[in-house]
C-alpha cells in the first residue's frame, strides 16, 4: 500500500513504486486567437497540453470561451483520455486556457482538477495555476473570515476568491484586473505562475522571484502579401509546447511581469518589483526552481535562455569532474539523467552505453500486493540489456535519490544478472529539506540524505561507490549557461534550507 507525504495542510497520497518521482504541481496553457479557426484554439490547447503531461498526469481540464459565453471540461487522467474529437469540438472558442495537474495541497480529487472558475458580477472568470502559496493557511483565514466560502483545499481557488475582491484604490464599476493582480502580488509574493480568462483575455502572470515557470510564444500563418502574420498567441509552462503547437518561441514572463494576451495584441501591463534585502536597497534575486533544471522540466525546454538538455549535460561532466572513477562504461536510469550520463562520459572518455530500457507504459497507481512483489517492481518499469554490461565495470548516473528504494534496486539487479562493477553518480546534491513551493517531497525521516551519508548510502545500496554533485557544481554550473540581462538567482533551499521567503505558515 501507498504511504503518505507529510505537508504543512495534510497528507498526499505516495506511491512506493514511485518512490524515485518528485512531483511537480502542474502545468498551465493558454491560447488567444488573433486570426484563428474557433475549433484551432480548442485543439491547440489540447496539444500544448499533452507535451505539457509530464508535469501532472493525475487530472486535466480546459475552460474555452467564444465570446458570449465560458465552456469548460475537466477530468481525471491522462489528457488523452479527457478530451475526445467532439469535446474539443464543443469547446470551440476565440480563447481558452488549460491545465495538468499533480497534487500538492489538496486531494486528487475531480473537485480540485482545474481551470477554476467561478461567476462574479464582471461574468465567468477561469484560473490555471502552477506552485503552492507559502502563505495560503493566513490567506484562507483572511477570505473566510469576509464570510466567502471556498469548496476546495486547493490554493488556486484561493488565488481567484482574491482576485474578485475589488481593492480599495479601485475606482468606477468596471474592473482593473492589472490592479488587482498587483494587489494580490502584493499580498503574497511566491509561489505561482498562472492563467487567468476574463471575456475574450487571458492574463499571463509569474511571482516576483520567478519560482515557478511561464514563457510566450506566437502561432504564425502566411499572409496574403507572402509574410507571415500573427494569427495567436500562446502562453505556456515550458516552451517544449509551442512545437507541437506549430508556434514560435518569444520569451519568458519575467518574474513579477503580467501580461495580457489580447486578440489585438500582447501588452506587459506591468511588474511588480521583490522586496529588498535587509539592511539594503538592493532588492532580493530572483529564485527559479534549480529542479526544473534537474528533473521536472522536458529535455528541449529553454529556461533563461538556455534548453534544459544542455544545462543537464554540463551538470554530468562537471560531476566527472568532481567524482572521477575508473569504469568501462557509463549509463543512465532513463530518462531524465540521460544527458547528464551522456556528459559524464564525454568527460571522462568512456562510452555511454544503455543498461536499462524503460516500459513507458505502467500507469503510477498501480500497486503491488506484496512486500516481495514490490521489492522487485523495478522490473515492471525497467527492462535489463544484459549483453551491454555483463563482465563490466558500469557508472550508474541518475537525476536525484529521494528514499534510495529504485536505485537500490537497480543496482542490486545489475550485479544479479553480472555487472562486474556498479559505481552510481547522481547529478544533482543531497535532498535534505521540504518544498513549500509547490513540489512534493517526502518528510525530513524519509529522505535517504539525512540518515546515510554517501559512503553509508553506498554500503546499503550494494553500490561499489557514490557521489553526488556539489550544491557549488551545480549551481554554478547552471548559472553559467543563464542567458539574459540582470541578475541570475535559483532557489535551492530543498538542497541547503535557504528559502527565498520567510514561511508563513
Amino acid at each position: 500500500m501507498s504511504c503518505p507525504i507529510s505537508t504543512r495542510r495534510g497528507t498526499i497520497a505516495y506511491d512506493e513504486e514511485e518512490e524515485h518521482v518528485l512531483h511537480d504541481a502542474c502545468g498551465v496553457i493558454g491560447v488567444v486567437s488573433s486570426n484563428l479557426q474557433e475549433t484551432e484554439v480548442s485543439s491547440l490547447l489540447c496539444l500544448g497540453m499533452v507535451a505539457l503531461q509530464h508535469r501532472g498526469q493525475e487530472s486535466a481540464g480546459m475552460a474555452t470561451t467564444n465570446g458570449t459565453s465560458l465552456n469548460k471540461h475537466k477530468g481525471m487522467g491522462m489528457v488523452s483520455n479527457i478530451f475526445s474529437e467532439e469535446e474539443l469540438k464543443r469547446l470551440a472558442g476565440v480563447a481558452g486556457i488549460g491545465h495538468t495537474r499533480y497534487s500538492t495541497s489538496g486531494v486528487s480529487e475531480l473537485v480540485n482538477c482545474q481551470p477554476f472558475i467561478v461567476d462574479s458580477v464582471h461574468g465567468r472568470i477561469a484560473l490555471a495555476h502552477n506552485g503552492e502559496l507559502v502563505n495560503a493557511g493566513k490567506l484562507r483565514q483572511d477570505v473566510m473570515s469576509r464570510g466567502v466560502g471556498l469548496t476546495s483545499q486547493s490554493d488556486s481557488e484561493l488565488i481567484l476568491q482574491l482576485l474578485t475582491v475589488k481593492p480599495d484604490k479601485e475606482e468606477g464599476s468596471k474592473p482593473d484586473w492589472p490592479a488587482r493582480i498587483c494587489h494580490f502580488m502584493s499580498l503574497s509574493q511566491t509561489s505561482y505562475s498562472f492563467v487567468i480568462m476574463v471575456g475574450e483575455e487571458v492574463y499571463a502572470v509569474r511571482d516576483p522571484f520567478g519560482n515557478r515557470p511561464l514563457c510566450l510564444g506566437q502561432v504564425c500563418a502566411p499572409g496574403e502579401d507572402g509574410e507571415d502574420s500573427v494569427s495567436g498567441w500562446v502562453v505556456a509552462s515550458e516552451s517544449c509546447a509551442f512545437l507541437s503547437m506549430g508556434a514560435s518561441y518569444l520569451r519568458e514572463v519575467l518574474p513579477g511581469e503580467i501580461v495580457c494576451l489580447r486578440r489585438s495584441g500582447m501588452k506587459t501591463e506591468c511588474i511588480v518589483d521583490r522586496p529588498c534585502i535587509p539592511g539594503s536597497n538592493d532588492r532580493k534575486p530572483p529564485a527559479f526552481c534549480i529542479f526544473e533544471y534537474v528533473y521536472f522540466s522536458r529535455a528541449d525546454t529553454v529556461h533563461e535562455g538556455q534548453q534544459v538538455y544542455s544545462a543537464r549535460f554540463r551538470c554530468g561532466r562537471r560531476l566527472a569532474i568532481e567524482a572521477p572513477v575508473e569504469a568501462d562504461i557509463v549509463s543512465t536510469v532513463p530518462e531524465s539523467a540521460t544527458p547528464a550520463a551522456m556528459g559524464f562520459a564525454d568527460q571522462l572518455g568512456l562510452n555511454y552505453v544503455e543498461v536499462l530500457t524503460k516500459n513507458r507504459y505502467v500507469g503510477r497507481t498501480f500497486i503491488l500486493p506484496s512486500m516481495r512483489l514490490r521489492r522487485t517492481g523495478v522490473t515492471k518499469k525497467f527492462g535489463l540489456l544484459q549483453e551491454n554490461f555483463r563482465g563490466k565495470r558500469v557508472v550508474l548516473v541518475d537525476d536525484s535519490i529521494v528514499r534510495g528504494t529504485t536505485i537500490g534496486n537497480i543496482v542490486r539487479l545489475l550485479k544479479s544478472k553480472g555487472a562486474k562493477e556498479v559505481h552510481v553518480r547522481v547529478a544533482s546534491p543531497p535532498l535534505k529539506y521540504p518544498c513549500f513551493m509547490g513540489i512534493n517531497i517526502p518528510t525530513h525521516n524519509e529522505l535517504i540524505a539525512n540518515s546515510k551519508n554517501a559512503d553509508q548510502l553506498a554500503e546499503s545500496l550494494g553500490a561499489d561507490s557514490l557521489v553526488y554533485l556539489s550544491i557549488d557544481g551545480l549551481k554554478t554550473t547552471i548559472q553559467s549557461g543563464v542567458r539574459k540581462e540582470g541578475a541570475s538567482g535559483h532557489c535551492m533551499a530543498c538542497l541547503n534550507e535557504d528559502y527565498p521567503v520567510s514561511l508563513d505558515f
